[in-house]
């Protein structure tokens, strides 16, 4: 059977930027677009002209796009307007996009409670806008809001406001699930319904995931009919977000029936690209990665139980549905207090580490890792402080630097405006090629000061570590009163946008924060391939 075309659409930059927390700047904009037509994205919707200055400004100076077309969102006319006096309407088609997406009522309680007017001329306002866009020569498509609860409310009138969209010469009328409510089976139901009014080569899904069912609902439209599907980098979208695009992808690609019955046109360079956008996304956002995301995340082929990566050693189709390598994404085999002896050898290989899987330092260095566990470290999600772990016991970590010692301050007072404030510095004495140098920092509370006073002045190392960034500081208490131990997560980041995460544990919370930051820069040098001090 010949598959049928489906096309994607993404609405990151106008649905996504609904996100509570999330504001996109133009450039912002720009790149995200321009990622998602690398992709091989076939609609970027790229916001609403006229709607605030960043989307105005957007489609005054579009990116160029060598795959996808660039489509501006609206609202069809307003009641008592016509097409040509709507300066709303007017705005998104001065936009000049190839594309318009147009939203409209499509709920009878809509229509009579949010916009007060007849049934009949909310239908006039959806022929007549979509009737506009394509008189001008441009693709139409029309967002149907609300449609299932209107349709599962007054199926008579909600079908009236598609046909009123299609028979005006829409190219896609889109079945939005706005309040997120409808559920997989109702999807398939309604959906083939529809495909007996309006071709499925007409027809697309915008699904929301307020029952955390935005991407099957997505997928079972797609198993009744519907050609274009709507969803949002990382499922970005208001209140829970929208259909996932970066787990759709996979899904509708490399999985039956979806595999067998529709061509999405991602080319195998385009689906390994999946998680680097994914990741650009959250970069741009300034967050971490989702490491439970489906596909994508750096915890989605991870294997932390002994017998599971025993299995996945032999043959990775044990426990994996997909190769992690298809998605861009790589396997990874956590250390922790339920590891297994396969894990350590997999870890150690992965690491690109020299070493004898009988050298009895393997089996110590197990017993190592469940004894600190118990301790309270924890590596599983502390990959670089394991591995200079294992490198050390293996003698394949070079000496950089000692500290002598370190001092912490923290002041509570009162500046010349009477305003109370704390102020804390740090004094941090390191040796380097027998060397000492003694640097002071400031900070905003006592680990930031102590990390500023360590990276002042490490001798030759200092241009080493000029781009390193901590972007994620976490602190976990794990026995209770004031005396309790602490362990501290830090997550560093450079030029490169590698990450890695390093872990300290003490009763004291500046202790385990300092062993964390120095197992830090230590496996920054490392990466660096840093000459060992007094070399």
């Amino acid at each position: 059977m010949k598959r049928e075309r489906l096309y994607l659409f993404d609405t990151t930059l106008r649905d996504g930027a609904q996100t509570q927390g999330v504001d996109f700047s133009v450039e912002d904009k720009t790149n995200i677009a321009k990622a998602l037509d690398r992709l091989g994205i076939h609609y970027i919707e790229g916001g609403w002209p006229g709607a605030n200055p960043g989307d105005t400004a957007f489609f005054a100076n579009p990116p160029v796009l060598k795959n996808a077309t660039l489509t501006a969102f609206g609202m069809t006319r307003r009641p008592g307007r016509s097409v040509s006096n709507d300066p709303g309407l007017s705005e998104i088609l001065d936009a000049k996009t190839p594309a318009v997406c147009l939203v409209g009522k499509s709920w009878d309680f809509h229509v009579d409670v949010a916009l007060g007017i007849s049934q009949e001329e909310n239908l006039s306002l959806i022929s007549d806008s979509i009737e506009e866009v394509v008189r001008q020569g441009r693709e139409a498509m029309y967002d149907a809001e609300h449609f299932f609860d209107g349709y599962k409310s007054n199926p008579e009138f909600t079908l009236k406001c598609l046909m009123a969209a299609y028979d005006a010469g829409a190219r896609w009328v889109v079945l939005c699930d706005t309040n997120g409510g409808t559920l997989p089976d109702e999807v398939e139901r309604i959906v083939g319904e529809m495909t007996e009014h309006i071709p499925g080569s007409h027809l697309g899904i915008h699904t929301h995931n307020d029952t955390e069912n935005a991407v099957a609902n997505t997928l079972m439209a797609v198993k009744a009919g519907v050609r274009q599907v709507q969803g949002t980098l990382n499922g970005l979208g208001e209140r829970c977000g929208n259909a996932n695009i970066i787990s759709l992808i996979p899904s509708l690609v490399l999985k039956e029936p979806f595999k067998s019955l529709v061509d999405t046109g991602i080319t195998e360079a385009g689906l390994k690209a999946v998680t680097p956008v994914s990741r650009l996304l959250d970069e741009i956002l300034n967050r971490s990665p989702n490491r439970h995301q489906a596909y994508v995340g750096a915890s989605a082929f991870a294997h932390k139980g002994g017998l599971h990566v025993s299995a996945v050693e032999k043959d990775p189709r044990t426990y994996e549905h997909v190769p992690p390598e298809v998605v861009g994404n790589q396997r990874h085999l956590p250390v922790s207090n339920q590891a297994g002896r396969s894990n350590i050898v997999a870890q150690l290989r992965d690491f690109g580490l020299d070493f004898d899987p009988k050298d009895p330092k393997i089996n110590r260095l197990l017993e190592e890792v469940k004894e600190r566990e118990f301790a309270g470290f924890s590596y599983d999600g502390a990959l670089a402080s394991f591995e200079l772990m294992a490198r050390r016991r293996l003698g394949q970590v070079p000496k950089y630097f000692d500290v002598e010692s370190f001092r912490v301050q923290v002041e509570r007072r009162h500046n010349a405006r009477g305003e109370l404030l704390s102020v804390s510095d740090a004094v941090v004495k390191v040796i380097v090629d027998g060397e000492r140098y003694l640097s002071v920092g400031e900070g905003n509370g006592p680990v930031n000061a102590l990390d500023s006073a360590l990276r002042k002045d490490l001798g030759k190392y200092s241009n080493y570590i000029d781009d390193l960034r901590l972007v994620d500081f976490k602190v976990r208490i794990l026995t209770s009163g004031t005396e309790a131990v602490t362990r501290v997560l830090i997550e560093t980041t450079d030029n490169t946008n590698a990450r890695w995460f390093t872990v300290g544990v003490s009763p004291n919370i500046v202790d385990a924060s300092f062993a964390a930051l120095i197992d830090s820069i230590t496996y920054k040098l490392l990466r660096e391939n840093a000459p060992a001090s007094g070399k």
